[in-house]
C-alpha cells in the first residue's frame, strides 16, 4: 500500500514537472504580420474623444480610428482630412468646407455632410460633454449646403478654428454609432476596432476600405502597463516593440546600450510648472512671485523631477512653435536676489507655504528640490502630497492651495490664463486683450507676433515658476519605422508605422474568453463538497449562518457607501480635465446620476445589486457586472493556482519540519519560512521577472493573453505571478502547520498509534494530519480572500487585468460605482468563504459537526 502510494506520489510531481516543463517551452505569442505591440502607460476611461478629456484616448483613436475634417500633422499645422479645403469669409466668422468624396465609416455608412453637422451640433449642444465645448460654442450655425458642402458660422472670428477642428475633440461621429463610440469606436480612419480587454489590451486591425493609403500595419495592439519597472521589463523581455511615452526615463542609459532599441527624443506639448496661487496675499504682491522665480533652479529640478530630460522655460509656450520666444533667463537662479525682493516686500523671516503636490513622479521629486530651495532663502516650506481627486477637489477647483507642481499638455493653451476663475487667479486687461485679439486673427504670422507679446506679458508678470518644457521620449525596437518623433498632440499616428521581421497573424475572437476548464473543476468540487456536507447539517445552523451572513452584507454594503461618498474629490471634474468648463461638468454630473442626493444613489445602487444590475461604469461606460466580470476570470483562476501551491507547499513543508523537528532538515526549513514571509511579494515578483523573463526567457513579463488563446498560455501567463503570491503564503502556512503537528503529536492518542507498531508515516497520515488541520483551516480560508483580494501590487508589477488592478484604476479615476461594487463582492466572496470552512471544520473533525447539529 505505501508502495503504491509512493508511486502514486511520484507519478504526480512528474506530470506537475511536466506541466511546468511545458509551460516553460511553450512559445509566447508571435507578433502579428505586421502587427506593433505599443506599450502605453494609462488604459483609457473610454473610447470616444468627444465625451472626455483623457489623453490616453488619443493617444490610441486619432488619426487611427476617427478623423476630423482637418487633421493635425507632426509639426502641428493644420492639414486637410475628410475636408479637401475651405474657404473663410472676410470678416473671419464664415467657414466653407469642401468634403472628401467616397468615405465610409467602418460600419458601412456613407460619410456626408449630415455627419458634420451631427457632430458639432452635439459638440455645442447645452448637454454636451466634450471637454472643449467652450470652443464649439462659439459655432452660431452648422449649415450642409449639399452632401458634401457644410458652412459653419461662427459668433465671433476664431483665428485657430482650423486648428481646433483637428483636435481629437472635433472627429468626425456618425449618428448611428455616436451612443456606443465609447466602448465599441466607429470612425472614418486607416484603423477599425477590434477587441478591448478591459485592463490588458486594446486591438486595431487595418481598415482594407480606407479612403487614403493603406497603412503598412495589419494590426496594433495597444498594451496597457502602467508601472515604469514593469514597463522596462517588458521592453526587455521583447513582449512590447516599444512605448511612443517611455514612463521610465531612469532606465534610458541601460536601454541606450542596447542595439536592439531607439531612442527618439522629440518635442511635446508638456509645460511643467510651479503654480502660483496669484490671488492670496502674499503671492499678489509681485515682488514675492519674481523672488520665487529667482529662488528656484529649473536645471536642479529638471534633473530631479525629469531625469535631466527637459528644456527651461520663462513662459507658457512650447519651444517648438514658431511663435516660441525664449525667456528663460528672464529670471535666472539667485537666492540673493530672491531675498532682497521678499524683503521688500515686507515678507519677514515668518513666511510660510505649503506646497501642494499631485502623485506624478515629475512633481513628487520636483517638488523635493522645490521646498529645499526656497527654504534656502528662508521660506518654511510644508509639502502636502495629494491623489489626483484631491487635487482636483482642493487645487484646481477651490483654490485652496498656495504653491502646486503639474505639467499642462493642452496645445496651444495660453489663453487659460484669460480665463475668469482659473485656479492661477491671474488677472491682467492687457493680458485678455492680446488674448481677444488672437482669437480673431486668422493671418498666420500676426497670430505669431501676438503669441510672442502674450508669452512676454506672462513673463514679466512672474504669474508662475515655468520648470521645462516636458520633451517627448519614445523608445522603438530598431525594427519599428514612421512614428512619430514630435507630438503636437496628446496622439499617436499609426498611419505611416511599420515594423520589419513580421511573424503570422494571430486571430483575435471578439467574443469573450471562455472560462478555464481547470477553474470550473474547482468550482464545482468545492459546491459539490458543500452540497454533500448541507445534507448532514441541521436546517437551523444553516439557517442562522446564511441570516448572520446577510446580516454582514447589509451593514458592509451601507459602511462601504459611506466611506466612500465621504473621500474627496468630483468624478465628473476628474473625467473633463483642466480646461473643461463648469457647464460641462454639470452636464456630465447629471448624466452619471451624481446629481441626485446621497440616500438616493445609495438605495438606487443596493436596488441594483439584489436584481443583478451593478449600475454603469463611470469611466468605462460599460455595465460594472461585465467589468468585475471580465476581470474576475484572470484573478480567481489566479487565486485559486496561488491558493494550490501555497497550500501544497505549505502543508508539505509544515509536516516535514514537524516530523524533522531537532534535526537540521527541519531547522533548514523553518529558516526557509521565516526568510519566506519577510520577502514582499511585490520583490519577489520583480526578481522572478528579472531572471525568467528578461534573463531566461521563458516566460513573458507580464500582461494575459485571455483564456481564448488556450489554457496553457493562460496557465503561463500566471505562473509567474502566482509563484509570487504564492512563496510568502506557504511560508505562513508552513509555520502554522508545524506549530499544528506539534500540539498534537504531544497527545496521549499519538503516542498509543507509535506504541502499536505504527510506522512515523502512519502515525502522521493516519492520526496527527486529520487533527492539526483545525487551524489550518483557517488559515486557508484568510488565505485565500487575501490572495483573491490583495493582488494589487503583484497585478501591478505583471500588468495582469485583474480585480485588484481594477480596484486600484478605479480610486485613481474616481469611479466609485466600480469601487463600491467590486468591494461588496470581494466581501461577498470573503464570508462565503467563511462559510465554507466552517463546513469544513465538520467534515476534518465529525466532533464538531454534532455540536452544530445540535
Amino acid at each position: 500500500m505505501a508502495r503504491r502510494q509512493t508511486s502514486l506520489f511520484a507519478c504526480c510531481l512528474r506530470a506537475a514537472v511536466a506541466l511546468v516543463a511545458g509551460l516553460c517551452v511553450m512559445a509566447s505569442p508571435a507578433n502579428a504580420a505586421g502587427a506593433l505591440n505599443v506599450g502605453v502607460q494609462l488604459e483609457p476611461p473610454n473610447l470616444d474623444p468627444t465625451s472626455g478629456a483623457a489623453a490616453a484616448i488619443d493617444e490610441i483613436v486619432y488619426a487611427n480610428i476617427f478623423e476630423g475634417l482637418t487633421r493635425i500633422t507632426e509639426d502641428g499645422a493644420a492639414a486637410p482630412a475628410l475636408a479637401t479645403d475651405w474657404t473663410i469669409s472676410a470678416d473671419g466668422r464664415v467657414y466653407e468646407f469642401k468634403l472628401r468624396r467616397g468615405v465610409r465609416f467602418h460600419d458601412g455608412s456613407d460619410f456626408d455632410a449630415d455627419d458634420v453637422v451631427f457632430t458639432l451640433d452635439r459638440a455645442r449642444s447645452a448637454t454636451s460633454t466634450n471637454a472643449q465645448r467652450p470652443i464649439f460654442e462659439q459655432i452660431e450655425t452648422v449649415t450642409a449646403i449639399d452632401p458634401f458642402t457644410v458652412r459653419i458660422t461662427l459668433k465671433q472670428p476664431l483665428g485657430a478654428f482650423p486648428v481646433y477642428l483637428g483636435w481629437g475633440d472635433a472627429v468626425i461621429v456618425s449618428r448611428e454609432s455616436a451612443a456606443t463610440n465609447a466602448s465599441h469606436p466607429i470612425g472614418t480612419g486607416p484603423f477599425k476596432f477590434q477587441r478591448w480587454r478591459k485592463g490588458a489590451s486594446v486591438t486595431l486591425v487595418r481598415n482594407d476600405d480606407y479612403w487614403g493609403t493603406r497603412p503598412p500595419l495589419d494590426q496594433i495592439n495597444f498594451i496597457f502597463i502602467p508601472d515604469p519597472t514593469a514597463a522596462f521589463a517588458a521592453l526587455m523581455a521583447g513582449d512590447v516593440d516599444g512605448f511612443p511615452n517611455y514612463p521610465a526615463a531612469e532606465n534610458l542609459a541601460l536601454i541606450e546600450r542596447d542595439q536592439r532599441f531607439q531612442i527618439v527624443f522629440g518635442a511635446g506639448e508638456g509645460e511643467m510648472l510651479v503654480a502660483i496661487n496669484n490671488a492670496k496675499p502674499p503671492f499678489d504682491d509681485i515682488r514675492v512671485r519674481r523672488a520665487l522665480n529667482h529662488a528656484i533652479d529649473k536645471q536642479a529640478v529638471i534633473d530631479a523631477g525629469l531625469f535631466g530630460y527637459g528644456t527651461p522655460l520663462g513662459s507658457h509656450f512650447s519651444p517648438h512653435h514658431p511663435a516660441y520666444i525664449d525667456l528663460s533667463n528672464r529670471y535666472i537662479y539667485d537666492p540673493v536676489k530672491a531675498r532682497r525682493l521678499l524683503s521688500l516686500a515686507g515678507v519677514g523671516d515668518d513666511f510660510a507655504l505649503t506646497l501642494t503636490l499631485p502623485p506624478p513622479a515629475y512633481a513628487r521629486r520636483g517638488g523635493e528640490i522645490v521646498a529645499a530651495q526656497l527654504e534656502a532663502v528662508g521660506i518654511d516650506v510644508t509639502v502636502r502630497n495629494l491623489e489626483w481627486a484631491q487635487w482636483l477637489d482642493q487645487v484646481f477647483s477651490n483654490k485652496s492651495y498656495d504653491l502646486t507642481i503639474v505639467s499642462h499638455t493642452e496645445p496651444l493653451d495660453i489663453d487659460i490664463y484669460a480665463r475668469d476663475n482659473y485656479y492661477f487667479q491671474y488677472k491682467n486687461e492687457g493680458f485678455n486683450h492680446v488674448i481677444d485679439e488672437l482669437r480673431e486673427t486668422s493671418d498666420t504670422a500676426q497670430r505669431n507676433q501676438l503669441y510672442g507679446k502674450a508669452q512676454r506679458i506672462l513673463a514679466n508678470d512672474a504669474v508662475n515658476v515655468w520648470i521645462a518644457s516636458s520633451p517627448k521620449i519614445a523608445v522603438w525596437s530598431r525594427d519599428v519605422s514612421g512614428v512619430w518623433a514630435d507630438a503636437p498632440l496628446q496622439a499617436n499616428d499609426f498611419t505611416k508605422a511599420d515594423i520589419a521581421n513580421r511573424a503570422p497573424v494571430l486571430a483575435v475572437n471578439a467574443m469573450k474568453p471562455a472560462f478555464p476548464v481547470f477553474a470550473i473543476w474547482l468550482i464545482a468540487a468545492t459546491i459539490g463538497a458543500a452540497a454533500v456536507y448541507f445534507s448532514r447539517a441541521s436546517p437551523a445552523f444553516l439557517l442562522s449562518r446564511l441570516a448572520g451572513m446577510a446580516a454582514t452584507l447589509a451593514a458592509a454594503s451601507g459602511v462601504i457607501f459611506l466611506l466612500i461618498e465621504v473621500a474627496p474629490g468630483d468624478p465628473a471634474a476628474f473625467m473633463m480635465g483642466l480646461n473643461a468648463d463648469p457647464a460641462s461638468i454639470a452636464a456630465l454630473k447629471a448624466e452619471l446620476g451624481l446629481d441626485q442626493p446621497a440616500l438616493v444613489r445609495y438605495f438606487t445602487w443596493i436596488g441594483g445589486l439584489a436584481s443583478g444590475d451593478f449600475g454603469v461604469s463611470y469611466t468605462y461606460r460599460v455595465p460594472v457586472a461585465d467589468l468585475i466580470a471580465e476581470r474576475f476570470w484572470v484573478s480567481l483562476p489566479l487565486a485559486l493556482l496561488a491558493f494550490l501551491i501555497s497550500t501544497a507547499i505549505g502543508i508539505a513543508a509544515g509536516v516535514m519540519a514537524a516530523a524533522l523537528r531537532g534535526r537540521p532538515g527541519g531547522r533548514a526549513i523553518i529558516t526557509a519560512a521565516q526568510a519566506g514571509v519577510a520577502v514582499p511579494n511585490f520583490w519577489l515578483a520583480i526578481l522572478l521577472v528579472l531572471v525568467f523573463a528578461v534573463g531566461l526567457r521563458w516566460f513573458s513579463a507580464g500582461g494575459f493573453p485571455g483564456w481564448d488563446a488556450g489554457v496553457l498560455s493562460g496557465l503561463k501567463a500566471l505562473f509567474l505571478p502566482a509563484i509570487a503570491l504564492a512563496l510568502p503564503q506557504a511560508a505562513i502556512l508552513t509555520q502554522i502547520m508545524r506549530t499544528s503537528m506539534l500540539d498534537v503529536m504531544d497527545n496521549d492518542y499519538i503516542r498509543t498509534a507509535r506504541a502499536k507498531g505504527l510506522s512515523q508515516s502512519q502515525v502522521l497520515r493516519r492520526h496527527a494530519l486529520r487533527n492539526a488541520m483545525i487551524p489550518v483551516l483557517t488559515i486557508l480560508g484568510l488565505q485565500f480572500g487575501f490572495l483573491l483580494a490583495g493582488s494589487i501590487i503583484v497585478e501591478n508589477v505583471f500588468y495582469l487585468p485583474g480585480l485588484g488592478r481594477l480596484v486600484f484604476q478605479s480610486i485613481v479615476q474616481r469611479d466609485l460605482i466600480v469601487v463600491k461594487s467590486i468591494v461588496m463582492v470581494l466581501v461577498f466572496i470573503v464570508i462565503l468563504t467563511s462559510f465554507f470552512i466552517d463546513l469544513a471544520y465538520g467534515v476534518v473533525d465529525p466532533r464538531l459537526r454534532r455540536r452544530g447539529a445540535s
